[in-house]
């Protein structure tokens, strides 16, 4: 319950507990929170067990932690039913990025294959270099107006 909880934050708490509400009190205070804590998970369990009985014999193995998104979403990705696992693994990314970019400039993704072997081919073509900084625009340049942003 108070995994995330260090030593020394553990100390600290205990000294605020002892200044607030005092060396004699604090026993009582602390039997207090114990006996809600106690009765809470009572009734967290009487509520579990009332939900599985009206649920009937068909969610016997019903967990209610798969309420959880996370959780459930995990299971279902563990789950092999669906195939995920090999959509997963059969996916390239780098492959895929690499037929995007072709198809976004214009090449076809066959031929660019062929001659990107040859060092002379790529100097044209509209190959873009990532290392030339973008040019300045010339005074007379206005840059463009979109009505829908201002």
């Amino acid at each position: 319950m108070f995994n995330d909880i260090g030593p020394l934050e553990l100390v600290a708490l205990v000294v605020l507990a002892v200044l607030v509400f005092g060396p004699d009190k604090l026993p009582k205070v602390i039997q207090d929170v114990t006996r809600t804590i106690r009765k809470i998970r009572e009734f967290s369990d009487s509520a579990k067990q009332d939900i599985r009985q009206e649920l009937g014999p068909e969610f016997k193995d019903f967990e209610f932690e798969d309420l959880n998104p996370k959780t459930f979403i995990r299971k279902q990705m563990e789950n092999d039913e669906l195939g995920l696992k090999e959509l997963r693994n059969g996916f390239d990314l780098k492959k895929e990025m690499a037929e995007v970019t072709d198809a976004v400039h214009g090449r076809d993704t066959d031929s660019s294959a062929s001659t990107s072997s040859t060092p002379s081919s790529d100097s044209g073509r509209g190959r873009v270099d990532m290392s030339k900084k973008p040019e300045t625009p010339a005074a007379e340049d206005r840059p463009p107006f979109d009505a829908d942003a201002t």
